[in-house]
């Protein structure tokens, strides 16, 4: 008989709440002027929309769920069920701000949901254990490594552009993840606010989420976060398999590892036929000269 855990409740919950926020970001990205260096000023700018704080609360409740129910469901769970809220926001796109999916895209997120829910009867619930030094310190030294390559990645545009800055956002997140499981388990006020994790795991969030807002201003937001999805659960389900304690039910391996796969596949899959949902003005690099003649503007997608 299966073992019912508040986790269940909270992946539920998690799913529809990471589907809301990524809808009202990505309708705030898009009528903030597009960025074209890895400026954190960016969050300042969407900051100042009420569309994206709600967005950003709405995430940040989604975190708070993903936080309690890795204190009992496995990572590779609770990552690749991230991705189930881009159906949520899917959904709420179409509904909400008239978005048009081609066919591709439908059935991508159709074998999405099949994915998870594969994964979902062959998750085994387990406490996690703890993480060794190295790879705490591993985990710190990939934040200034991530941070670099974003450096590089915003000046490539378009749907290249939301997938890249996509992918680095997930590893961030994933990096975020893996500290989150064993941080769920402290028993004590102290040992929590005292634990290295914890401060790794909003250093992560934060450089992830400003490479995300990039992403989303390229264009297509099921491409960002389809890449940001695909770039988190692989990781993340590698290091909760080989060093925390997570756990498949016996004889079900083999669904695991189909829906693992099937979901992976799925949001790679997003990534290469997502469409743009909507186009930007792009940010100044420089500023205009006084004295210079006027030209008539440059018109272009």
């Amino acid at each position: 008989m299966r073992q019912v855990t508040p986790g269940w409740f909270f992946l539920a919950a998690m799913i529809m709440a990471y589907g809301v926020a990524n809808l009202l970001q990505s309708a705030a990205a898009a009528r903030t002027t597009v960025h074209h260096t890895f400026d954190p000023s960016l969050l300042v700018r969407l900051a100042g929309q009420r569309t994206y704080l709600l967005g950003i609360g709405c995430q940040v409740l989604g975190f708070i769920l993903a936080f309690l129910a890795r204190r009992d469901l496995p990572l590779f769970l609770v990552q690749a069920s991230v991705a189930a809220g881009l159906g949520v926001t899917a959904l709420l796109g179409v509904l909400v701000l008239k978005w048009s999916l081609p066919p591709a895209e439908i059935v991508l997120l159709t074998l999405l949901l099949g994915g998870i829910t594969a994964l979902v009867l062959s998750a085994q619930p387990a406490h996690s254990q703890r993480l060794g030094t190295i790879v705490v310190i591993l985990l710190a030294a990939s934040i200034p490594a991530i941070a670099l390559l974003g450096f590089f990645a915003v000046r490539l545009h378009g749907a290249l552009g939301s997938v890249v800055l996509g992918s680095l956002a997930g590893v961030n997140f994933s990096a975020a993840a893996i500290a989150a499981r064993p941080l769920a388990g402290e028993h004590s006020v102290v040992g929590f606010f005292t634990n290295p994790l914890l401060y790794l795991l909003v250093v992560h969030s934060l450089v992830g989420q400003l490479l995300l807002g990039l992403a989303m201003q390229r264009g297509s937001t099921t491409a960002a976060v389809a890449a940001m999805d695909a770039a988190g659960a692989i990781p993340a389900a590698v290091v909760g398999l080989l060093l925390l304690g997570d756990q498949i039910r016996e004889g079900r391996e083999w669904m695991g590892a189909l829906g693992f796969v099937v979901t992976l596949a799925a949001v790679i899959g997003l990534t290469r036929y997502a469409e743009p949902q909507h186009h930007h003005a792009t940010a100044p690099t420089r500023r205009p000269d006084p004295a210079a003649p006027l030209r008539p503007a440059a018109t272009g997608r």
